[in-house]
């Protein structure tokens, strides 16, 4: 009989309670003047503040361990026509060049000042390469046969360790994450499956992915993240991982605005007359003739956003979704706790039949526009306030007051939420 799979531990240094937010690829794409990640020391101050102890990232692994390309000079900047500028995460404001490398160990640099941990992970076959001025590092990642891309981002990572390691970072690394929601993206590619079958179908690549890193990196835990909670293919998450992270996205009324209005289907069905009587702002373009300049199309493959999604954002009046979300609140709003106390509890079960910890790395409503206030408001902010609770009930590890909560949301102004809701979880 095989012995099941010893869990890589924690260390024993970290804190009890994570307290997460979400900086993603947005600490390096936005460190132009005025973005939110200009100085570093001050975005670290802002989250003790807040109540925070860990931000989680896209670290580039593998541009900076992998790819082979020079990123001494790195160009960043906006994704090129004014497109997806009312949309979060993807509104990049200003071009900035970086030395890559040496920001991202600023970055641990300024978290072991500011007492912060780190949750290493990937966002690269997802958007982060979508921001870079060439498309050298979306090819180089796409070149990769789809079989191996978990071993070869598990060997960027490795090398992201024994880095920081050389200068004395690698205590600040909470945990790493092979990729961001490895179901949604280009991880999944040449599989000819989707929803759970994609989630099953994944699994044999994740593992050898996990079992390259355990290799090289013994000591340092490692896992995978899901969106959402793969609540019916439970059984096919990693044997191999050592910190189990979920993103409980409990959509509900978003869904019924994203169904309503086709906003992830494809563009020739979208409902263009609904969508201009109901949400756009006067004057906006036809979704044809709208989109990316021609020398950007690339970047449409290197990201995973829809392009009706976008277009919606982009175009809708941010107040006019709120009331579209408030009005339509009542119909799903007992479905929508009852589902997050689920998954929560779904989660935490078999996290501990593992004898794993347990995480939910981002998570809540979902994708709402920039600007939109339904996250923060009344609702929202009880619903992150109750999603805190839960964590804490279900005895978590690490949560997340809200995807939104991070310096470059709107959100992040609201000191006194994000202070509570920390509060709520860490008891």
């Amino acid at each position: 009989m095989t012995e099941p799979y010893r869990p890589v531990p924690t260390a024993a240094h970290l804190p009890g309670k994570l307290t997460i937010t979400l900086w993603d690829f947005s600490w390096f794409v936005r460190t132009g003047p005025g973005e939110p990640f200009e100085d570093l020391d001050a975005a670290f101050a802002g989250a003790v503040e807040r109540g925070y102890n860990t931000i989680r990232i896209c670290a580039m692994p593998y541009l900076l361990f992998g790819s082979g390309l020079d990123t001494t000079a790195l160009r960043l900047g906006p994704l090129g026509g004014g497109y997806a500028q009312q949309v979060r995460w993807y509104d990049v404001a200003t071009e900035t060049t970086i030395d890559a490398r040496e920001h991202l160990l600023e970055l641990f640099r300024a978290a072991k000042r500011h007492d912060c941990y780190v949750i290493v992970s990937s966002w690269e076959y997802q958007q982060s390469p979508a921001f870079a001025a060439e498309p050298d590092w979306y090819r180089a990642l796409h070149a990769i046969d789809p079989e191996d891309r978990a071993v070869e981002l598990a060997r960027a990572h490795a090398a992201l360790i024994d880095l920081l390691a050389s200068h004395d970072l690698a205590d600040r690394v909470a945990f790493v994450e092979l990729h961001n929601e490895v179901q949604i993206g280009h991880l999944t590619a040449g599989l000819d499956a989707r929803g759970d079958d994609a989630i099953v179908a994944l699994t044999p690549r994740l593992e050898r992915g996990l079992d390259a890193f355990h290799e090289l990196q013994p000591e340092v835990p490692v896992t995978v993240n899901y969106a959402q909670v793969p609540v019916a293919v439970m059984r096919s998450i990693p044997a191999n991982l050592d910190v189990l992270v979920v993103h409980p996205y409990i959509y509900g009324v978003l869904d019924a605005l994203i169904e309503t209005y086709g906003m992830r289907g494809p563009v020739e069905d979208f409902p263009q007359e609904a969508a201009r009587r109901d949400l756009l702002r006067p004057g906006a373009p036809d979704i044809g003739d709208w989109g990316l300049p021609p020398e950007h199309a690339w970047r449409l493959d290197a990201m995973i956003v829809a392009k009706p999604e976008i277009y919606v954002h982009d175009w809708a009046d941010a107040a006019t979704i709120d009331r579209w979300l408030y009005d339509h609140y009542g119909e799903h709003r007992l479905a929508m706790a009852q589902k997050l106390t689920l998954w929560l509890e779904v989660a935490a079960d078999h996290a501990e039949r593992r004898g794993l910890p347990l995480v939910f790395g981002e998570g809540w409503v979902g994708y709402t526009p920039l600007h939109g206030q339904f996250e923060e408001g009344p609702v929202g902010a009880q619903l992150c306030r109750f999603a805190m609770s839960e964590s804490a009930r279900v005895r978590a590890w690490g949560s997340i007051v809200c995807s939104n909560a991070a310096p470059q949301h709107p959100m992040w102004a609201d000191v006194a939420l994000q202070k509570e809701a920390n509060a709520l979880f860490t008891g």
